[in-house]
């Protein structure tokens, strides 16, 4: 009798790229019904893309769960429940190209007044002035990994002049092959007041949690604008709150702490807000590079291979 690998993922989309591996038995399992039979079996999960409510239960009825491949970036929700001897992997590289798309589509919104004249449309009011504009524009990307090179990929015809900084300093080969510099975290209360727009990309982690506060907002410059694409922890919601009533800051926000943002919350009737439900890497270019992400590290572990984008330490 042949002994099959279970494995248990979020979307029948998900469970069809996978069901040509050998040795493995896939079933679906999306996070919102009660727990299936055979979790006993279950060697790698897939979690859905929207965090399960009982992480740690799930764990504990998973005796042989030996690898957890999450469909996001982030895995704050499970970092710190994964059992000894279990690999955590992230879907870095899944969602740059809709995270960077939605990051420059969001500064074009603000920045070109989008929201504004699609309110006036609907009134049926020619508002005819000047706005602002992407060009000539300095952009600094803190968290700048993947989806920050996605990113500059995509600012590359529009005329900005990028600063770029990671958790540490390194170099980094230009577009002609020229030496360009990645600064570091220590390098930002200098940097910061440099930019027009800053774009948040960093992971969600204890270092992070409120790294955008009330020191670092005032540091920026009259009218900049912040866009957060990385988590809504990342940004003190008090300290930008502040800011935006002042009218010295413009945000733009797919995420937000907290999240869901309920009904009532002051941050939707801020001025200068342009806010979006965490959609930003919600695309099907996404869906399709998920799907054959999680196919290439299922027939990985499978094989007896080390699967890739393993999380170690603190992210």
């Amino acid at each position: 009798m042949v002994c099959l690998m279970m494995i248990w993922v979020p979307s029948v989309e998900i469970a069809e790229a996978v069901t040509d591996i050998p040795g493995v038995e896939c079933r679906v399992h999306d996070g919102r019904d009660p727990m299936p039979p055979g979790a006993e079996e279950v060697e790698v999960l897939v979690p859905p893309l929207i965090a399960l409510a009982d992480i740690p239960g799930m764990f504990a009825a998973m005796p042989k769960l030996r690898m957890v491949q999450t469909v996001s970036a982030g895995v704050e929700p499970y970092l710190p429940h994964i059992p000894d001897g279990v690999l955590l992997c992230n879907a870095r590289g899944a969602h740059d190209a809709g995270t960077a798309e939605w990051a420059v589509g969001a500064m074009l919104a603000v920045l070109r007044e989008f929201p504004g004249f699609a309110v006036a449309q609907r009134a049926g009011e020619w508002t005819y002035h000047h706005t602002g504009t992407l060009a000539d524009s300095t952009v600094l990307i803190v968290g700048y990994g993947s989806i920050g090179a996605a990113l500059e990929r995509r600012l590359a015809g529009f005329e900005v002049e990028l600063i770029r900084v990671a958790r540490t300093p390194r170099e980094m080969a230009g577009p002609g092959g020229e030496p360009v510099p990645v600064h570091g975290e220590a390098e930002l209360p200098r940097l910061v007041p440099r930019a027009d727009v800053v774009v948040l990309l960093v992971p969600s982690t204890p270092a992070t949690a409120a790294m955008v506060d009330a020191a670092f907002l005032a540091r920026m410059r009259d009218g900049a604008l912040l866009v957060n694409a990385a988590r809504g922890p990342v940004v003190d919601t008090g300290a930008l709150l502040a800011e935006l009533r002042s009218g010295r800051l413009r945000a733009a926000l797919d995420v937000t702490e907290p999240e869901p943002l309920p009904r009532g919350h002051p941050l939707w009737s801020a001025p200068g807000v342009f806010i979006t439900p965490h959609v930003a890497g919600s695309t099907p270019a996404s869906l399709r590079r998920v799907k054959d992400l999680v196919y290439a590290q299922v027939a990985r572990y499978a094989a007896g291979e080390r699967p890739v984008n393993v999380i170690t330490g603190a992210y």
